[in-house]
């Protein structure tokens, strides 16, 4: 299938957002104003308004395979498995040379964990890579399921499934999905990401009314956030974020053109994932940031981490161009 540049782009974007939410809520952590909003400081404004943003990153980066479709195969199982080790082995025995040449780190090196580096999808604090591995087991069904429905139908079906999750799961708390951290939540993005490829048609303005959509969602998110607690306004299963990352969907999928370098880049964006989430540079660049935000002041603050988040996509695409060499060595 022909790269489209605008769900290339959308890609990028939505990688740099998981980056963004991860500099911010995962490495400072987030206020818990509950509608105590005059108590609040600068700091904690930023960190809820940034949030609000950029939590929809991995909703976006899941619709993207529901408007495509996932066409699973063993050689494609192969590949996503190979692209996860590739990074998991590599890091993990670089992280080794560096002990044994330097003695640092050495506390969070073992060759326990060296072996543990091959077993991806158990062994491993990326969420995303066993879960997605699980939504790529369940495409053949879905997609065949998909197929045999009337738009009537699947809209009916879809409501339903939806409206179970976040009713039951966000609201409630379900334990079979609170969060969204989950397969089934995996798998509730992909089914709305195929409908809107099967039954959404483009419409002329739709890209004006998606962003002030957009806007509108994001606002309810923080306003969740001032209100109610972080884990449920900042929940991937809340439906302010569901809705913010269908709206900010749109808005890329009404716009339409080419360019062979978004597309060039957009082939790396789950290296970035991959590489800075892996617990041992995880672990540094957390550090790193929280170093920073006690150290300068918030705007200085602020265009650090645009550089950082910069200077890491960039870097992460540089870094990736030998797996890409190796995969196609090994036509995967």
């Amino acid at each position: 299938m022909k790269r489209q540049s605008n769900i290339e782009l959308f890609r990028i974007v939505s990688m740099l957002l998981i980056l963004i939410v991860h500099i911010d809520g995962a490495s400072l952590g987030l206020p818990q104003p509950l509608g105590d909003i005059a108590s609040m400081s600068s700091r904690d404004w930023w960190r809820l308004i940034v949030e609000s943003i950029s939590i929809i990153g991995v909703n976006c980066f899941v619709l993207i395979s529901g408007y495509f479709g996932i066409r699973a195969s063993w050689k494609g199982f192969l590949r996503f498995t190979s692209y996860c080790l590739f990074y998991s082995v590599a890091i993990c025995a670089l992280a080794g040379v560096i002990v044994a040449l330097t003695g640092k780190f050495a506390d969070k090196w073992s060759w326990d964990l060296m072996a543990e580096s091959v077993m991806v999808y158990t062994h491993t604090d990326l969420w995303f890579v066993p879960a997605y591995l699980g939504l790529y087991f369940l495409a053949p069904f879905l997609n065949k399921s998909i197929e045999s429905l009337s738009c009537k139908e699947y809209s009916i079906w879809l409501g339903a499934f939806v409206a179970f999750n976040l009713y039951a799961g966000w609201f409630w708390g379900g334990k079979f999905n609170p969060t969204g951290y989950t397969i089934l939540h995996l798998v509730m993005m992909y089914l709305i990401g195929r409908y809107i490829y099967r039954f959404v048609p483009k419409v002329k303005n739709l890209g004006f009314y998606s962003t002030i959509a957009w806007v509108l969602f994001t606002a309810m998110i923080l306003i969740n956030s001032l209100y109610g607690t972080s884990q449920m306004a900042f929940a991937y299963n809340s439906p302010f974020v569901v809705l913010a990352s269908i709206s900010f969907f749109m808005m890329f999928r009404s716009i339409s053109f080419s360019n062979r370098i978004v597309n060039y880049c957009a082939a790396s964006a789950f290296a970035v994932y991959l590489v800075h989430k892996n617990p041992l540079v995880w672990g540094q660049l957390k550090s790193f940031i929280e170093f920073l935000w006690s150290q300068l002041s918030l705007p200085m603050f602020t265009f650090a981490a645009i550089a950082i988040v910069f200077v890491v996509f960039v870097a992460c695409v540089i870094i990736d161009q030998p797996r890409r060499y190796l995969m196609r060595l090994l036509k995967l």
